[in-house]
């Protein structure tokens, strides 16, 4: 029997290959001890004890559950462990969000509008009689800050989607309120759509990020209530800001300043900065930024432990940056003088490298043959009566579906089936292939009960010439009942369900459910 040369759940044959544990093994009993006792009765007559708990001798294990290990497609990633008994279990439902009781918060808006009273001091209108705004007193230092008596009943009435918007508005939502981020762009359309672009200049990611947030007058707390003008909004700033800071590194000139650049401003500026860099691909200094990332987390909570869950306030806002290929490096504490240069860090870059070792060991390109594998998928467990398909939406540039290893309950992903490894190979179709895909299934997750989710962006570099690398977009949704365990830290991933279910459960609840080489759906 010949073992893969590397550790990915895609073969070279774009086929899909799994292990099964068939358990079959002897415990060696030493306890020294029973601790017999009666746990209850059955109608009250009939007792219950636990001597199946103190086996008198050595314990077989001959019939143990099948349990399925299949390797994440990309070997950095870890694996994914599924218990055969459990999700055939789960085969006509593989919705693990279904038990999500809805609404835990109050909803009374006038109940609220009193809990906001006590939590901060209000300014009112006097015409109106609806908050203004917030006191603010001075500090010891001289600096000044909000009148809040309470922090914690605070974040919890203020992101209550119940909550009065007047109130939302003077508590989180007028510009300002939150801090003194500069705001450096600005998409709005007549259609109700008003999108914030936020310059967070002192931040944990290097060389400050953007988050584009959905403006005071256009509150968007849940999935049903974006818009289609939002999503390509919120999309537009990424775009718009990776091409224009990109541009400005590069002493391209910026089509316009002070205003929303046009989708044909961004396209030609697109092609221009694709021109750019290969002509002057071998000299690799020229690109000091040379890498992008997005990421979005959606959904807010608050436990009555002060634990913050996902999103740091409830209205809908996504987060974006460029990295440099490189920072200055140190060492032992003098930070005056550099010795080296680091390499930063990007998720794509494993992606980049295992694709390396990939064509190096098979002679084939990873994700070619990753997308003939997802195309060519069949069930682990062999029925050929059930839902076989991962893919619960496509069109000719892309695929939404549930990835084969799961990293969560409910991971799904988008990928480019166009050689588009980035945003900066991806043209104005490609562009709104994804933003469809992603607004498409943000919806289709929250029409299974998802709350709260984490997504995020993995591509290449931009100098990177491989053009067998796809961008992929990754969705988690935070699970109630498993919000994160020690398996997951080392990236052993528990699923209750087999993949190709979940796919199902997906396809039901998207409306637009696997258009099969559509068109582009049109987004306005």
């Amino acid at each position: 029997m010949n073992e893969l040369s590397v550790r990915t759940c895609v073969s070279t044959s774009g086929e899909f290959v799994y292990g099964i544990h068939k358990p079959d093994y002897t415990v060696v009993n030493l306890r020294e001890k029973d601790h017999i006792a009666t746990l209850g009765h059955i109608n009250g007559k009939t007792a219950v004890e636990n001597k199946i708990n103190f086996p008198a001798n050595d314990v077989t294990i001959d019939n143990a559950d099948w349990v399925f290990e299949i390797s994440n497609p990309f070997p950095f990633m870890g694996a994914t462990f599924i218990l055969k008994s459990s999700a055939d279990k789960r085969i006509e439902n593989a919705n693990p969000f279904d038990i999500i009781n809805k609404y835990r918060t109050s909803t009374d808006a006038d109940l609220l509008g009193k809990l906001a009273k006590k939590s901060c001091l209000f300014e009112f209108d006097p015409h109106t009689g609806e908050p203004a705004g917030i006191q603010y007193k001075k500090t010891k230092n001289g600096g000044i800050r909000q009148a809040i008596k309470n922090h914690h009943l605070f974040e919890i009435v203020s992101n209550n989607p119940f909550l009065p918007d007047t109130y939302k508005q003077a508590m989180v939502l007028i510009p300002g309120i939150q801090g003194p981020n500069k705001i450096v762009g600005e998409y709005k359309k007549s259609a109700g759509t008003h999108i914030w672009e936020y310059l967070r200049e002192n931040s944990y990611i290097p060389w400050g990020h953007y988050a584009a947030n959905m403006a005071h007058d256009s509150i968007r707390y849940k999935i049903e209530a974006l818009k289609k003008e939002d999503l390509i909004g919120l999309r537009h700033l990424y775009y718009q800001r990776v091409y224009t800071q990109l541009a400005q590194s590069l002493e391209i000139s910026i089509p316009a300043k002070k205003r929303t650049l046009t989708e044909g401003e961004l396209e030609s500026l697109r092609i221009h900065l694709l021109k750019t860099i290969k002509h002057h691909e071998k000299d690799k200094n020229n690109l000091p930024f040379n890498a992008s990332m997005w990421g979005w987390n959606f959904g807010f909570d608050l436990s009555p432990s002060g634990y913050r869950l996902n999103a740091s306030h409830q209205q809908i806002h996504q987060q974006f940056a460029l990295m440099p290929k490189s920072t200055p490096g140190f060492i032992n504490g003098k930070n005056d003088e550099s010795h080296t240069l680091f390499p930063t860090y990007t998720q794509g870059d494993e992606v980049a490298r295992f694709c390396r070792q990939f064509r190096n060991s098979t002679g084939k390109n990873f994700f070619k043959t990753y997308i003939n594998a997802i195309k060519n998928n069949r069930r682990m467990d062999g029925r050929e009566d059930k839902a076989k398909s991962l893919i619960f939406y496509e069109d000719e540039n892309i695929i939404a579906f549930v990835p084969k290893a799961q990293r969560s309950q409910g991971e799904v992903q988008i990928m480019a089936t166009a050689k588009c490894g980035n945003i900066l190979e991806a043209n104005s179709t490609v562009r709104k292939s994804l933003d469809m895909a992603i607004l498409t299934t943000v919806r289709m997750l929250e029409k299974l009960g998802v709350e709260m989710m984490i997504c995020y962006e993995t591509s290449k570099r931009f100098d990177n010439p491989d053009n067998d690398q796809r961008l992929m977009y990754t969705f988690i949704p935070r699970h109630p009942k498993s919000p994160g365990t020690y398996s997951q830290w080392v990236y052993r991933w528990i699923i209750g369900h087999y993949p190709e279910d979940f796919a199902h459960a997906c396809s039901s609840a998207s409306p637009v459910a696997c258009r099969s080489k559509s068109k582009v759906p049109a987004l306005l």
